[in-house]
């Protein structure tokens, strides 16, 4: 192999090393900070979708979200304020400190009288029960919601 063959094949090769390296800072980032949403200079910002209003209550309705396993235990939210994100980012209503949760990682919607919660595109997936959920599922008073190692459940 001649001299200049083998000087090609090794820049080729740092490229592609720098190449890799630079993606996987990058996942880490998005990670650890959120995607970022692109935006025009100088324009003002996009004004937030409205809320959702949460059901009416009803007598035996759940009123509020609880962590009952996993490092958070005992954090809770309020259904009033729905739709409730779980996940590890800083906008999430329910903030959990695992290693197999997603930033954005699932959600609590209300729809009429009934609750339901979603996978928002998780890489470990949420579960009701012992079955993973890939579309919104109804969950009700007493429902377990395990995402990552961390169990979740709607009381009154």
């Amino acid at each position: 192999m001649s001299e200049l063959t083998l000087f090609l094949v090794r820049i080729a090769y740092l490229a592609i090393l720098w190449i890799f390296v630079l993606s996987a800072i990058s996942v880490i980032r998005s990670d650890m900070f959120g995607a970022r949403l692109p935006s025009a200079a100088g324009a003002p910002p996009a004004p937030k979708p409205p809320k959702q209003k949460a059901p009416p209550k009803r007598r035996g309705s759940p009123t509020h979200v609880a962590v009952i396993q996993g490092q958070n235990s005992g954090a809770t939210a309020s259904l009033a304020e729905a739709p409730i994100l779980i996940g590890r980012g800083n906008d999430a209503a329910i903030r959990l400190d695992d290693d197999y949760v997603s930033t954005r990682h699932a959600r609590i919607v209300a729809s009429g009288d009934q609750w339901y919660v979603e996978d928002l595109g998780s890489t470990n997936g949420t579960y009701l029960g012992a079955q993973r959920i890939t579309q919104p599922t109804t969950i009700g008073l007493g429902a377990q919601v395990r995402i990552g190692k961390t169990i979740l459940e709607l009381r009154k």
